[in-house]
C-alpha cells in the first residue's frame, strides 16, 4: 500500500498520531512525525485533518527555543466522550470521561445485593442522567460505553446472605443488550478485575513491567493478567480469576473453601461495621482510618496466609515479574497489604521460581468503573489491538 491512498491505512495512521498525543499530552508537528515515524508531510494532513475533524487543537506557540516557534498539537478534551458502568454486588457505579480520561460526571447506588432487575434498571438511569448532560454535538460524540461486571455475578449468593439462586435471573439477563437498545451506542463487557487492570495500565503508575498479576480486593477478590506488554483477558475473558482458587482450609462438607471465603473484602466490611464503623465511608472514602486500623490489621494478618498461597500459585504458573493490590481499601492499607503480601511469599519455599515485586496500585475505589470508561476509549483511538502496559503516569 502507498503512503496511505487506502481508507483502511489512513484510519491506522490517525490513531498512531492520536495515541502518541494522548500519551504524551502535546506534540509539535514535527515531534509528531518522530514518535509515529511517518513522513513529515503525511502527520501534518493528518494532524489538519483531526484539527477539522476537532479531535485535537493547537496550544500557544512555544517561543524562546532555538529555531523556528514550535505550535504544539494536544487532545481536545471535548473532541469524545465515553461512559463506564461497574455493576458489583454492593453497588452501580457510572461515570462520564472524555478524551483526555477526565472524569465530568459519576452516579453511584448503593445496595445490599444486585439483584438483576432492579440493578439493570438502576444501570439505565444513571447513563440517562449522563447522557443528558451532554448537549446535541456532544452526545454525537460518546464512542461507547463499557460494563465492568464479576464474572457470574450469579455465583456465590449465599456468601452475601442470600438463598440459593436468588441471583440466577442473571443468567438470562441481557444487560449489553438493554443498554445498545436504550443508547445506540457500541457497547463493550468486562470482567470488573479485568477493567480494573486496565485502568491501571491506562492511568496509574503501578504496572511498568511487561508482565503482572494484578489483584483487585473488592466485596470479592479478583484478578488481572499483564502478559508481553498486553493485558490478556482470556479466551473466556476470565484471566486472573484468583478469588476462584482453592485453599487448603475444608469447608466441612468435603470440598475447600476458594480464596474469595478467605481474603475477600466482603469480610473486612463486615468486621467494620460490627464494631460500629460505617463500612462504606471507611473503605471508599477513608473516614476513621486510624482508629478503624486494628480491624483492618486483623483481618489482614486471616487472610494474608492463603492471600500468599494463592499469589504463589499464580507465580508457579506463569513468571510475572510483579504482583500489583489495588482494592476498595485507602491508600494506607493498599500500601499495608502489599508490604504483608511481600512477607508472605517470602515464608513459602519458591525456589525454582523468579523473584517478583509486590507493589500497591495507584488508582483504588474507582478502578473498575474507570476501567470501564476508559477501555472504549482505547477501542476507538488506539492503533493496537491489545491495551499495551504505559510505563509510567501520562504527562499533562
Amino acid at each position: 500500500m502507498r503512503g496511505g491512498d487506502t481508507a483502511g491505512l489512513r484510519a491506522y495512521n490517525e490513531r498512531l498520531i492520536m495515541a502518541a498525543l494522548r500519551r504524551h499530552g502535546a506534540l509539535s508537528r514535527a515531534e509528531i512525525a518522530r514518535e509515529t515515524g511517518l513522513s513529515g508531510q503525511a502527520s501534518s494532513v493528518i494532524v489538519s485533518r483531526l484539527i477539522e475533524d476537532g479531535l485535537v487543537v493547537k496550544r500557544d506557540k512555544i517561543r524562546g527555543q532555538v529555531g523556528q516557534p514550535s505550535t504544539p498539537i494536544a487532545p481536545n478534551p471535548d473532541g469524545a466522550y465515553s461512559l463506564g458502568v461497574k455493576i458489583g454486588r454492593h453497588s452501580t457505579e457510572a461515570i462520564l470521561v472524555n478524551l483526555t480520561g477526565e472524569i465530568i460526571a459519576t452516579r453511584r447506588k448503593g445496595f445490599p445485593a444486585p439483584v438483576p432487575e432492579p440493578t439493570q434498571a438502576m444501570v439505565l438511569d444513571q447513563i440517562g442522567e449522563l447522557l443528558a448532560l451532554l448537549d446535541t454535538q456532544a452526545r454525537e460524540r460518546v464512542v461507547g460505553i463499557g460494563i465492568a461486571m464479576p464474572g457470574e455475578i450469579e455465583a456465590w449468593a449465599v456468601e452475601l446472605g442470600l438463598e440459593a439462586g436468588a441471583l440466577d435471573g442473571w443468567r438470562s439477563l441481557d444487560i449489553r443488550g438493554a443498554l445498545a437498545k436504550a443508547t445506540n451506542l457500541p457497547i463493550s463487557l468486562y470482567n470488573d478485575a479485568t477493567a480494573a487492570c486496565a485502568a491501571e495500565m491506562i492511568a496509574g503508575t503501578g504496572i511498568t513491567t511487561r508482565s503482572a498479576l494484578y489483584v483487585y480486593l473488592g466485596t470479592f477478590i479478583g484478578g488481572g493478567v499483564v502478559l508481553d506488554g498486553k493485558l490478556y483477558a482470556g479466551e473466556q475473558a476470565n484471566a486472573g480469576a484468583i478469588g476462584s482458587m482453592p485453599t487448603s482450609a475444608p469447608t466441612g462438607q468435603g470440598g475447600a473453601d476458594q480464596l474469595i471465603h478467605r481474603a475477600s473484602g466482603l469480610y473486612l466490611e463486615r468486621a467494620l461495621t460490627a464494631a460500629g464503623f460505617d463500612a462504606q465511608d471507611v473503605l471508599r472514602l477513608g473516614k476513621r482510618v486510624e482508629e478503624s486500623t486494628p480491624i483492618f490489621e486483623d483481618w489482614l494478618e486471616a487472610a494474608m496466609p492463603e492471600f500468599a498461597r494463592a499469589v504463589v500459585a499464580g507465580l508457579s504458573i506463569i513468571d510475572f515479574q510483579a504482583v500489583v493490590v489495588d482494592g476498595l481499601i485507602p491508600a494506607a492499607w493498599r500500601d499495608r497489604i502489599a508490604e504483608a503480601l511481600g512477607a508472605g511469599l517470602n515464608r513459602f519455599n519458591r525456589s525454582g521460581l523468579s523473584p517478583a515485586k509486590v507493589v500497591a496500585g495507584s488508582i483504588g475505589p474507582m478502578a473498575r468503573v474507570m476501567g470501564a470508561a476508559l477501555l472504549p476509549m482505547e477501542a476507538r483511538f488506539s492503533p493496537d489491538t491489545d491495551l499495551l502496559v504505559r510505563s509510567g503516569a501520562r504527562s499533562s
